[in-house]
């Protein structure tokens, strides 16, 4: 077996055991890759063509691209699932002069989305604003060394950039994780930057004008608490994309699969965890998800998101404890005490609903469909707490 030699960016992040080295890190031989792979007409700045970014965050589909004849070849691996037309609507926005905004329930990927996007256009997601209560019109704008500032009083050197106005300069993208959860004007601080493409700094009596590329991806959950409106110059500044739950269940195993597989590598051993546990396990959270089983029985739902996102932290979880407890821990008997611990996670009051679950949809299914089902339905009295 031939072991593929890594990128120098890869293989510091690594040696430095960093827990999730940015994608332009983990992908750059890819990112160079495509790069080399399609010499077309690129928009200002951008690191890779707009057909490479959608290849780049789809894959290639099994397919082997080559370069040129005799040339590198290779198949790019795909690491979002959703829609293509989402994809090409995403890159299309940031090639044009609006910002893109992702919304979506909680765990669908919005936040990865922005990274591989940010990434494949500008080799850098790092420029990146967390939106909370706390977050402040200056983490938009700009701050200042105040030691410098005392010392020399307003001056280039003592400007600290935001991650945006550092974008704006370089003709990067811009992330805004969580813009809602920030409040109504500081959000307004990115009126202007949409609109004018440039900063006004009045302490310095100059302006920062925003070179070609440059754009913002911001993302917002639907159910989160505590949000701020957005006002209508603001929206009127981003397209809005929804990033909605993966709708095909093998896909949503397939993801669910590699991701806790990565997890669990890191400790060093391959994922424990059988197939057909993984695909009950998300087929229960696809279940109490949509508020319906496969089959199309009804089911309550639940007031926690039972989103993708969580089914990879309880199949890792699954996965770290038969990896940690060799022998007495069984991968299917640990499923309903770990799915227990996310559908109560906001409502406490939410176990009857997963009991309910257990009485009427797995009793159904364990009365059908072998054993693996009929085990889970045994233990129900995990469950009771």
């Amino acid at each position: 077996m031939t072991t593929k030699k890594k990128e120098p960016a890869v293989a510091d992040a690594q040696a430095q055991g960093a827990q999730a080295p940015p994608p332009e890190q983990i992908y750059a031989d890819e990112l160079a890759f495509l790069a080399a792979w399609d010499a077309g007409a690129r928009p200002p700045s951008w690191k890779l063509t707009p057909r490479a970014v959608v290849t780049f965050i789809l894959g290639s589909g099994g397919e082997t691209l080559r370069i040129a004849e005799g040339g590198a070849a290779r198949v790019i691996a795909d690491k979002f699932v959703g829609e293509r037309a989402l994809v090409e609507r995403c890159v299309v926005t940031l090639a044009g002069e609006r910002g893109l905004l992702l919304v979506g329930e909680p765990g669908t990927a919005k936040s990865m989305l922005s990274e591989l996007l940010a990434a494949a256009i500008s080799n850098d997601s790092s420029l990146t604003v967390q939106g909370t209560a706390g977050t402040a019109e200056e983490h938009f704008r700009y701050g200042w060394n105040y030691a410098l500032l005392i010392a020399k009083g307003p001056s280039p050197e003592a400007l600290v950039p935001s991650p945006v106005l550092a974008a704006m300069r370089r003709g990067a993208v811009a992330r805004i994780e969580e813009i809602t959860r920030c409040l109504p004007e500081v959000q307004d601080a990115l009126v202007s930057i949409l609109s004018d493409r440039r900063l006004g700094v009045p302490e310095l009596g100059t302006s920062e004008p925003a070179r070609r590329g440059f754009n913002v991806i911001a993302t917002a959950n639907l159910r989160d608490k505590g949000v701020s409106e957005m006002s209508a110059a603001l929206k009127r500044r981003f397209n809005f994309e929804t990033v909605a739950p993966i709708a095909d269940l093998a896909r949503e195993t397939a993801l669910v699969r590699r991701r806790a597989t990565q997890i669990v590598a890191e400790a060093g051993a391959p994922l424990q965890v059988d197939d057909a546990v993984l695909e009950a396990l998300v087929t229960v959270f696809r279940d109490l998800r949509l508020g319906r089983s496969v089959e199309g029985w009804s089911v309550e739902r639940p007031t926690s998101v039972m989103s993708t996102a969580e089914a990879v932290a309880v199949a890792a979880a699954i996965g770290l404890a038969t990896t940690y407890f060799p022998g007495d821990r069984d991968a299917a008997r640990l499923v309903p005490e770990y799915l227990l611990g996310v559908v109560m996670k906001d409502e406490p009051k939410d176990r009857g609903k997963l009991l309910a679950y257990w009485d009427a949809t797995v009793k159904r299914r364990a009365e059908g469909e072998g054993r693996l089902w009929k085990q889970l339905h045994e233990l129900r009295k995990t469950l009771e707490g």
